[in-house]
């Protein structure tokens, strides 16, 4: 939950209080997000939450100009938490509401706290979703290319559920990827060459579950101190594979580097197709420090700009909606209280 003081001549927009909840403990033992446990928690922590945001902005509820909330895409169930209760506050205390996509939460948020929204070719990449999107302003957006199957973001919860590091996937991979050999496996870089800007990672999640049979027996004849991982069935009934330390850290490396290599060269081709000069980077992979790094040098070489949100914004928070909501007000755009969620609304 976060609380956004809006702009005025003097000085940009004010974050007055963020406050996050994770829940990514109580999901770790599953392998991924459960809907139903996620919504009870919603439920549970959302009062507390409104409480400590109310605490530190240090204003009451009838200071609040407007209320808004996530309204997809998503899980049902959650959407429906967060924007019940948004719809309940503005109802309350007579002020409007704004249904917010999620993906132009993201997809503005390298822009917090500038002045304006310049033009730009969007790149979010998340856990559920990899986008291009061309950029003109507030509200209008073109999809050049998305992900066909896995987003990006899926593929390294997945990767690493196969290679038995923890969740979520994306930061484990990322710390093993660095003291690993990138250039060890070679794994396809899929729809690099398919003539448009669409995504697919599926085809490399399946790559690197082929691999797994070979690593399986080296780590049988390696050195005990170079294993980890063990073949026993454990308590939650899920087996940990059993590898070698070298093959998990070159695997995560090459499997990074490959889903970089694709991020990298459509994200180029969507800049040179749109002849835009500028490049923003959103969504939860986009913590993935080599990512930022690898964009970062390709739009220097070319002369274009880049602009990639500060990490706490990155994964998913209220501030980047508040932001989007704040953004659409001043626009005059607001939401009908009869508005539905939507968990496969569309950004455009």
């Amino acid at each position: 939950m976060a609380i956004l003081r809006g702009r005025n001549r003097q000085c940009g927009p004010e974050l007055l209080a963020s406050e996050v909840a994770s829940q990514i403990a109580e999901h770790e033992k599953f392998g991924g997000v459960v809907p139903e446990v996620a919504s009870r928690n919603h439920v549970a922590q959302l009062p507390c939450l409104l409480e400590r945001a109310m605490a530190s902005a240090k204003i009451t509820i009838n200071e609040i100009d407007a209320f808004a909330a996530t309204s997809g895409p998503g899980l049902a169930s959650s959407l429906l938490v967060g924007n019940s209760a948004a719809k309940g506050l503005a109802i309350g205390a007579g002020k409007p509401f704004l249904a917010i996509n999620h993906l132009e939460g993201h997809l503005l948020s390298p822009f917090f706290g500038c002045e304006k929204i310049e033009p730009n070719i969007a790149l979010i990449v998340s856990g559920g979703h990899s986008l291009l999107v061309n950029v003109r302003g507030v509200g209008d957006y073109e999809i050049l290319g998305t992900t066909l199957d896995d987003a990006a973001g899926e593929a390294f919860d997945k990767v690493a559920k196969l290679l038995g590091l923890g969740y979520p996937g994306g930061p484990e991979i990322e710390m093993r990827a660095q003291t690993g050999n990138a250039k060890k496996f070679d794994l396809p870089r899929s729809m690099l060459n398919s003539g448009d800007l669409n995504f697919s990672f599926s085809g490399l999640k399946t790559a690197v579950r082929y691999l797994l049979p070979a690593m399986l027996s080296r780590a049988d004849t390696a050195s005990p101190a170079r294993i980890e991982g063990s073949r026993e069935i454990k308590g939650d009934a899920r087996e940990i594979p059993r590898f070698t330390r070298d093959d998990t850290d070159n695997l995560c490396a090459s499997f990074q580097e490959a889903v970089i290599d694709v991020l990298r060269e459509k994200s180029l081709r969507a800049l040179q197709q749109t002849k835009s000069r500028r490049l923003t980077l959103s969504g939860g992979v986009s913590c993935n420090r080599a990512l930022r790094e690898n964009l970062r040098a390709a739009c220097q070489k070319n002369g274009i700009q880049f602009l990639v949100a500060e990490p706490w914004l990155c994964t998913d928070n209220a501030a980047m909606i508040a932001f989007a909501a704040m953004l659409r007000l001043e626009n005059r755009i607001v939401s009908d209280l009869a508005e539905e969620i939507d968990p496969n609304l569309a950004l455009a």
